[in-house]
């Protein structure tokens, strides 16, 4: 099966365009793998915010804490879950592959150590960055392009560590050596996602308020309405940028290692 995507540099439109052919050829792995980790972190979020709701007999503070931090660890492990078996379905593709949802899931499974370190640093730099750039609000929009310089360089950390069966330490190392000299395109390929995924949120996010105008401001649908749409943002975005990672992987070793070139009698 050949690829969906040229293997070739691709420009910045393609970049942004590409991801988007990727998930229609595999639409119905991609949907099934979305839809079990949107349900399951839907469930996961509202059963531990009704928990601490009864624990507190229904406290306003203790509910609106369980709620915003059960969706924040259903958050992180649907980005990571997500973005490994995102990767390793999307890698396939490119040797001529259709992995299906398990086989997406055991690929990225094999690689769980290094990826779980990657997410974990993933995060963490982003909380300081953006901690350190809110101590003035002048100063968070440099803190932004600051954050988008740091996630390009480590851009393609992730399709490294699935692809070359690498190390969290020897990805990051591969990601900055395949990413040196698009630093910046690939940040504004960052940058630009955040955009687009802002623009998605705003009908996910509205949709609640909406739907309380009719139903009353009913602390529960509201919260349930809240959960589910961040959630549904998180899903679609992380398969999309999961996606370009991996088209980012496979560019930058076309552009830097001649990954596109075919020698005559190769039967690769």
């Amino acid at each position: 099966m050949p690829p969906t995507v040229p293997i070739r540099p691709l420009r910045f439109r393609e970049l942004l365009d590409e991801p988007f052919a990727l998930i229609q050829a595999h639409i119905r792995t991609f949907a099934v793998l979305g839809g079990s980790a949107l349900a399951l972190g839907v469930l996961v979020a509202l059963g531990a915010t009704g928990l601490v709701s009864h624990l507190t007999d229904g406290s306003d503070a203790g509910t609106a804490w369980a709620a915003i931090l059960s969706t924040a660890v259903c958050v992180w492990v649907i980005r990571l879950v997500l973005r490994g078996a995102t990767i390793a379905i999307a890698l396939a593709d490119f040797h001529g592959v259709r992995y299906g949802l398990l086989d997406g899931l055991r690929a990225a499974g094999r690689r769980s150590t290094p990826l779980v370190l990657a997410q974990i640093v993933f995060t963490l730099i982003g909380i300081a960055v953006l901690l350190v750039g809110s101590i003035l609000v002048i100063t968070y929009p440099l803190a932004l392009i600051w954050l988008s310089y740091v996630r390009a360089r480590r851009f393609v950390t992730e399709p490294a560590i699935v692809a070359e069966h690498a190390g969290f330490g020897v990805g990051v190392a591969r990601s900055k050596e395949l990413v040196h000299g698009a630093d910046w395109p690939t940040a504004g390929l960052w940058l630009t996602q955040r955009c687009i995924f802002a623009v998605l949120a705003v009908p996910a996010f509205g949709i609640p308020f909406f739907l309380s105008d009719f139903s009353g401001t009913h602390r529960w649908a509201v919260i349930a309405l809240l959960v589910g749409g961040l959630l549904l943002v998180v899903t679609v975005s992380e398969i999309v940028e999961a996606t370009s990672r991996v088209l980012c992987y496979i560019s930058r070793r076309c552009v830097r290692e001649g990954m596109d070139i075919r020698i005559p009698g190769d039967r690769r």
